[in-house]
């Protein structure tokens, strides 16, 4: 349920560890294999009480207790879930389970342990050099291999092939050394993930039968036996929904747990999973926060809408970030002093912007737009009912009794809104329970009157006039 963070270039491996075969073996090295070492380092973190899988929001009484046990019975993984439920987020999280550190055969395309080496080239350098072996240390960052599953993809790619360079270079065809290995073997002792693995062909699912039981690879027609040291996980969504393809009723066999992931269960955790990923150019308070993401799940769950397909987590984000860049331009046209803070009127720029992330259902062509519109205002009565159900608003309808209106907009700037509010009995209050502070700034005093002005219009207690020239006009 989140999006992917980027990983720091790991640094230098530190000096005081051991750089030959036999520095290492007089360590007391052990080496163990990667599901055991995944199972060592979770037990770590849950006896500590540390989080296991950093940045994932909303999983951690449903989806996490179900992988834990998953890496624990060291089986590989498939996380079954609609777009946007942060499925590749969390494979990433798994790499901080491995060690920090771990040590590689110096020159080793397959991240071979110097006591364990698996292609022939290796076993005769460790014959031939044997405690003088170089050793290289990896960091956990660079033990993990992403594969996005399209048509295109190959055995060779993930496999391997045999290296035409190779064989010009004078090598014969049985020569094993002529083989060129694919990401899977590259990613020996590491995890390796396919996202969207309905998406690889059938064909190209049974070159990973052998991977997931065996452990080993085959390529083509070599004698070659390679026993990998590797986790192998895959994301993928319902088949009912990809129609594209389907995972092979054999891989699907191999596959040692099936995860079934979600979106956030309640408005809280979706307010968090936004803010925390969410690049605002300009503040949006929490209560436009909240807004979408009750708007969010009003979408996922509205019958105009195709419940297969889902409503991506990416879409509260990039509508908080598209609300954010709305109160920035109305504060560069404007020139508004301060920084710039989102408005209720803000939340209309997201219907047209991100309606090409629904899908709706057949029947509805045409509606689009009549529908958010509508699941947008209820967002907007349900978070002024959560935030200020009971609260005394007389006073800001008593601002148009007398005939009056207030005048709000894309290009209303909040002093000029704050002018033809003037005083308004009970506005601390409101601003309050709102969030904003005591003493909010004028942006801040805008987004709290104009939101308590929308919703006294939805709960019919105020009229509103949209304008052609997109002003807004409320009044009695």
């Amino acid at each position: 349920m989140t999006t992917s963070a980027s990983t720091p270039l790991p640094l230098d491996p530190p000096a005081e560890l051991p750089r030959t075969l036999g520095a290492l073996r007089a360590a007391g090295h052990e080496h163990v294999g990667v599901k055991a070492e995944l199972r060592r380092n979770l037990l770590s973190r849950m006896r500590a009480g540390e989080d296991r899988f950093p940045g994932v929001v909303g999983y951690e009484e449903t989806v996490a207790p179900e992988l834990e046990r998953a890496l624990l019975a060291g089986h590989d993984v498939v996380l079954l879930g609609e777009r946007g439920q942060g499925k590749t987020r969390l494979l990433r999280s798994l790499v901080g389970l491995l060690d920090e550190w771990t040590p590689v055969i110096a020159g080793s395309e397959l991240n071979e342990h110097p006591f364990t080496p698996l292609t022939p080239a290796s076993r005769r350098r460790v014959a031939a050099e044997g405690d003088d072996l170089a050793v290289d240390w990896l960091h956990r960052s660079l033990r993990y291999g992403e594969k996005l599953a399209t048509p295109d993809t190959s055995v060779g790619d993930l496999i391997g092939d045999v290296d035409p360079v190779k064989v010009a270079e004078g090598r014969t065809l049985g020569d094993p050394e002529t083989i060129h290995f694919g990401l899977v073997p590259r990613t020996n002792r590491g995890i390796f993930a396919i996202n969207e693995l309905p998406d690889l062909a059938e064909r190209i699912q049974v070159s990973l039968l052998n991977v997931l039981e065996e452990r080993d690879i085959q390529v083509r027609g070599y004698q070659l036996r390679l026993p990998l040291d590797v986790l192998l996980v895959a994301s993928a969504n319902p088949e009912d929904y990809t129609n594209r393809g389907r995972i092979i009723s054999p891989l699907k066999d191999r596959f040692g747990a099936e995860v079934r992931t979600h979106y956030p269960l309640e408005v809280d955790l979706e307010v968090q999973l936004v803010r925390q990923e969410a690049d605002t150019v300009a503040e949006v308070p929490e209560h436009l926060v909240e807004v979408l993401a009750r708007f969010t799940r009003a979408v996922r769950e509205s019958p105009a809408v195709d419940p297969a397909s889902g409503v991506s987590a990416r879409f509260a984000i990039a509508a908080t970030e598209t609300v954010a860049a709305a109160a920035l331009r109305r504060s560069a046209l404007t020139g508004e002093t301060g920084e710039p803070c989102a408005r209720v009127g803000d939340l209309h720029t997201v219907v047209t912007v991100l309606g090409g992330k629904v899908e709706f259902e057949q029947g509805e062509e045409g509606r689009e737009v009549e529908v958010l519109e509508h699941l947008l205002r209820t967002a907007v009565a349900e978070t002024y009912r959560a935030r200020l159900g009971g609260a005394e608003l007389s006073g800001f309808s008593d601002l148009v009794t007398d005939g009056s209106t207030i005048e709000t907009g894309d290009l209303v700037p909040a002093q000029r809104l704050l002018e033809q509010v003037g005083t308004v009995p009970g506005l601390g209050r409101v601003l309050d329970r709102l969030g904003l502070g005591d003493e909010p700034s004028p942006g801040r005093a805008a987004s709290g009157i104009e939101f308590v002005l929308e919703a006294l219009h939805l709960t019919r207690r105020l009229d509103k006039v949209v304008l052609e020239d997109g002003r807004t006009v409320y009044g009695s």
